[in-house]
């Protein structure tokens, strides 16, 4: 089993930034490839990027790169996600995410976001113009 606790979201003007943290505890194999998705109301949850290999190794959605950074404390069991530049269209509601390895592995190969089976309850992140 894998808890994740996401933190860090709240209300920022176009141009700003926020940093949002996932807290994960379980098994560690349950754990090795990390990711963020996030979701509007009405549409389908995307993935938007992913860090594994203890962090060395990382993985973002063409249209964020640049913009969103990913980190990895495995002192603290927790994954960072470093969002610069937000716009308006950034919100969503942000939810982490664990798996094992090949997810993350199949994900750099494909580009596609495989089934997580754990999840945070997300943070809501809101920008406005």
């Amino acid at each position: 089993q894998v808890q994740l606790a996401e933190s860090g979201g709240g209300s920022v003007q176009a141009g700003g930034s926020l940093r949002l943290s996932c807290a994960a505890s379980g098994d560690s194999d349950l754990r090795k490839c990390m990711a963020w998705f996030r979701q509007v109301p009405g549409k389908e949850r995307e993935g938007v990027a992913a860090i594994w290999a203890s962090g060395r190794r990382t993985y973002y959605v063409d249209s964020l790169k640049g913009r969103f950074t990913l980190s990895q404390d495995n002192a603290k069991n927790t994954v960072s996600l470093q969002m610069n530049s937000l716009q308006p269209e950034d919100t969503a509601m942000y939810y982490c995410a664990a798996g094992r390895a090949p997810l993350c592995l199949d994900l750099l190969v494909t580009g596609i976001f495989g089934p997580f089976k754990s999840w945070g309850q997300g943070t809501q992140v809101t920008v406005s113009s």
